[in-house]
């Protein structure tokens, strides 16, 4: 009996032990969450805004592909569990970007949609979405793609490097400073780092990239000599931390539309 009384105490020790261990990695899990909603540049409030963000960090992203096929006809093949986060994003109102030039506005124009609609309007679960083709989507490729491909030759000279993914603003800056002329919310960052710690959605299109391999196998920029699949496939393999690859921008501007985004160019 008494060897059973201490194997009873043993076991309640250990479960004890283990339940303290779990509230204190679940505290520590908490205190990094909160750390990181007030870290962020979401308005206070913005509950449903901020669980999507989670949401969408944890959604995979495929990006080991060897080849990629010029239509894409499988879930697989795109980054289909992040785009059903979007789609079935219910707050309103929601916009959707038609952006195809990285030279144009269009990241001061999602900026100035966002203030206005977050702080003039109160809408703080405000979601703005960047479906990404054209020349823009050069400007979700990472610096490795940059430097090999000399991307240079299609986004322009105005582009020497990628500027557009350097946040210049102080990471440290929170919502509450919106007023800052200088800060995070105004024109001196229209960055795709500080839009999307807004809360803000880069969708890649894979057309574009499949336009983009041919263009710089046309010009001659392929030093390992890839084919058309397989240079697409490192293009989609570089892209920027949470881009949400999708089939195609034209094609899923519809998908965006039926579930209630506002279509802006």
């Amino acid at each position: 009996m008494n060897v059973f009384a201490e194997r009873r105490r043993l076991l309640q020790t250990m479960a004890l032990t283990a339940a303290s261990s779990a509230i204190g990695l679940a505290s520590a899990r908490a205190e990094l969450t909160t750390t990181a909603v007030e870290s962020a540049l979401t308005p206070p409030g913005a509950a449903y805004l901020d669980t999507l963000k989670k949401r969408l960090a944890l959604a995979p992203r495929r990006r080991d592909f060897k080849t990629v096929p010029m239509i894409l006809d499988r879930q697989d093949e795109w980054d289909h569990e992040a785009l059903t986060e979007v789609l079935a994003y219910r707050p309103v109102p929601k916009q959707a970007w038609d952006n195809t030039n990285i030279g144009g506005p269009w990241l001061n124009l999602m900026r100035n949609a966002l203030n206005s609609q977050i702080w003039s309007f109160k809408h703080r679960d405000f979601l703005a979405v960047s479906v990404t083709h054209g020349t823009a989507q050069l400007a979700l490729y990472d610096s490795v793609i940059w430097d090999k491909y000399h991307l240079t030759s299609l986004a322009g000279d105005e582009f020497k490097t990628n500027t557009l993914v350097t946040q210049r603003a102080p990471v440290a800056a929170d919502a509450a400073s919106y007023e800052d002329a200088a800060g995070a919310f105004s024109g001196e960052d229209n960055s795709i780092p500080t839009l999307m710690r807004r809360g803000v959605v880069f969708m890649s299109c894979h057309n574009a990239i499949w336009e983009h391999a041919a263009a710089l196998i046309k010009l001659d920029i392929n030093p390992d000599k890839l084919s058309h699949a397989a240079l697409a496939a490192e293009l989609t393999n570089h892209l920027a931390d949470g881009a949400v690859l999708i089939p195609g921008a034209a094609g899923t501007l519809p998908e965006l539309q039926q579930v209630g985004f506002h279509y802006a160019t």
